[in-house]
């Protein structure tokens, strides 16, 4: 099963505090809008989130489709095979993609520490 590219979304109290400590660490503005509260950094392959008001808790994020600079993948598991394949492994989904489309979908479950994990297929 391929999940696709990574990526970690935090919950942050202050998006401008946020970019500038992550800028520090040597990442940069790769997409989002800091007027609506919303940044996608980048280190390399190393992918942040910041998200202000948006979530209670960081989510781990999997793009099927994607590869690590956002870029549509040849081939990729749709998010609908995968939530049949985490459902037949009897994990429970918070969220489910309908399984009559195609397109864009999204899968939210939660492993067993509470961490949120969202399957978030944008092609």
């Amino acid at each position: 099963m391929k999940l696709g590219a990574f990526s970690i979304s935090l919950a942050v109290k202050d998006i401008h505090t946020s970019k500038a400590f992550y800028e520090k660490l040597g990442f940069s503005v790769f997409a989002g809008d800091i007027e609506r509260n919303y940044l996608i950094m980048k280190n390399g392959d190393s992918i942040v989130g910041l998200f202000q008001g948006m979530f209670e808790k960081n989510i781990m994020t999997f793009n099927p489709g994607w590869d690590q600079n956002a870029q549509t993948l040849d081939s990729f598991d749709d998010v609908r095979a995968i939530q049949e394949h985490l459902k037949q492994n009897n994990i429970a989904l918070e969220q489910e993609a309908d399984a009559n489309t195609s397109g864009p979908a999204s899968v939210v479950l939660t492993d067993p520490d509470g961490n949120h994990i969202l399957i978030d297929q944008h092609v």
